[in-house]
C-alpha cells in the first residue's frame, strides 16, 4: 500500500466516481469491479429497482460474504491478525541487513 494517496476514476453502476486512496490503483479498480458486478447482479435478479436500494443490496451481499469467511476461517482456528503479523515479522527479518 501507497503512504501517498492517488486519485483514481472508477466507474460503478454507470456512474464515475473519483477515488482518493493510498492503496495502489490497480487494487481501487479491482475492488470498484467487483462492487460493480454485485450491483449489476442483483438489479438482474431483482429486476427494475433504484439505484441506491440496489447498491444498499449490494453492500448487505458484500457485508455478509465478509463475516461468512471471517468465521469460516475462526472455525477452522485460523487467526487472521495473528497471522498477518507472523508473516510481516518473517518477511522484515528476511529483508532486514544482519
Amino acid at each position: 500500500m501507497n503512504a501517498d494517496k492517488e486519485s483514481v476514476t472508477v466507474r460503478i453502476a454507470g456512474e464515475e466516481h473519483t477515488i482518493r486512496s493510498s492503496a495502489d490503483a490497480e487494487y481501487t479498480k479491482r475492488c470498484a469491479r467487483y462492487v460493480d458486478q454485485r450491483i449489476h447482479d442483483i438489479k438482474k435478479q431483482v429486476g427494475l429497482i433504484e439505484g441506491h436500494k440496489a447498491a444498499i443490496l449490494a453492500a448487505l451481499s458484500i457485508t455478509d460474504e465478509f463475516f461468512q469467511a471471517k468465521d469460516d476461517l475462526k472455525r477452522k482456528g485460523v487467526d487472521v491478525a495473528s497471522s498477518v503479523d507472523a508473516l510481516a515479522q518473517e518477511l522484515e527479518g528476511a529483508v532486514s541487513p544482519g
